[in-house]
């Protein structure tokens, strides 16, 4: 299914083994990976982070909750599914995907809402489906920057989006503070915000990194000493969060989360697509490394995290948008324009992001069998 600007291959809990290394051993051949080449050329994967998911959906045992979803990141080189966040985008693709295998019951018309329970992180995800005469309504005229062709709306509610694996009510800003300076060795220090919501994110400005904010994936993604000294910086920042006891562990264990999100203040731009991006029309520019490389658009939970960051004040996000803080912004990425709204409150002296909304879209791409060959390579 795509959903949103990724894409990725849907299973029921019950066709998939239940002890977990089997499982990721055969997801892993599923999707091609390892591989060496970087093509998953002998799998579903699409030899990208953005198309190298895998989802796996259950009926919920939980109270008002339809749907336990459970997200995993597979890499395309190594042979590792990183489980520890969810996929913003594909999100999108849990309640259509639902209601089209029977796991939950819907009105025929209209919007149906499928409550959502997201494993990785442990928190709630309201998703409202287009309905028409009983069938999931995938066409429309809703277009979202980074996806070719339009398509009908699916609006997502991310419900108290702060806080990591494992812990449920943790804090937006872990160490507290809307800034924090982090040292790199042998690079030197660097002013960043750490972001705790839809996945653990280190913001930090483009000029940081000699970059302007306006890069589209090709002045990035070709440069591998950038993409090194990035990587640095978020496997650091994943030990400062508490999500790695160091950063070898960040980088060989944990590819997936933290995110690394560079901002920059508005400005002029071309993107992907061709199309030129205004500085009047956004409030700031943002661009997000997903697996060790530049996002195409902007990951899902990417823009959990800036809605989040842009409705505290004091951070690098807001400080972007030259105000303290606001419950919608309307970011540039490489692919175009993207709006996200968030409600938050201070209390109890700290800062609480109770629900995160934007829409996307959705559909299925092709349904059937995907064959392993056995004994798969991996289990040698």
């Amino acid at each position: 299914m795509r959903g949103g600007t990724s894409k990725g291959v849907f299973f029921h809990a019950h066709d998939l083994p239940t002890q977990p290394s089997e499982r990721d051993q055969t997801l892993l051949r599923v999707m091609g990976s390892p591989d060496p080449y970087g093509k998953q050329i002998d799998g579903m994967g699409g030899a990208s982070s953005s198309t190298s998911k895998v989802v796996i959906i259950n009926k919920s045992t939980r109270p008002n909750c339809d749907i336990d979803y459970l997200f995993g990141q597979v890499s395309v080189a190594n042979a590792v599914i990183d489980w520890s966040g969810n996929c913003g985008n594909l999100s999108s693709a849990v309640g259509p995907f639902a209601i089209s295998e029977g796991l939950v019951k819907v009105p025929p018309n209209g919007l149906a809402t499928v409550r959502i329970w997201q494993a990785n992180i442990q928190k709630e995800i309201i998703a409202h489906v287009p309905m028409q005469d009983g069938e999931v309504l995938e066409l429309g005229d809703f277009n979202l920057d980074g996806v070719t062709f339009p398509a009908a709306e699916v609006r997502l509610e991310f419900l108290n989006p702060g806080g990591d694996s494992g812990q449920e009510s943790g804090p937006i800003l872990p160490t507290g503070k809307p800034k924090d300076l982090l040292l790199v060795p042998h690079l030197g220090q660097f002013e960043v915000s750490y972001i705790n919501a839809g996945l653990p994110t280190i913001f930090i400005q483009a000029s940081a990194l000699g970059l302007q904010g306006t890069e589209l994936q090709a002045d990035v993604n070709f440069h591998p000493e950038l993409l090194h000294t990035i990587e640095l910086i978020r496997s650091h920042g994943a030990v400062v969060m508490g999500l790695a006891k160091t950063p070898e562990e960040a980088t060989s264990s944990r590819p997936h989360t933290p995110k690394l999100c560079f901002v920059a203040k508005p400005a002029d731009y071309t993107s992907a697509d061709g199309k030129l991006i205004e500085s009047h029309q956004i409030h700031l520019l943002a661009r997000v490394i997903s697996m060790g490389v530049m996002h195409h658009a902007m990951t899902g939970t990417g823009a959990v995290a800036i809605a989040a960051a842009a409705a505290i004040p004091g951070n690098l996000v807001s400080e972007c948008m030259n105000q303290p803080q606001s419950n919608s912004v309307i970011f540039g990425h490489p692919s175009g324009i993207l709006q996200v709204g968030a409600k938050a409150i201070f209390t109890n002296k700290e800062w609480v992001v109770t629900q995160v909304n934007m829409s996307r879209t959705a559909r299925r791409i092709m349904e059937g069998f995907v064959r392993i060959p056995k004994p798969s390579p991996l289990s040698k």
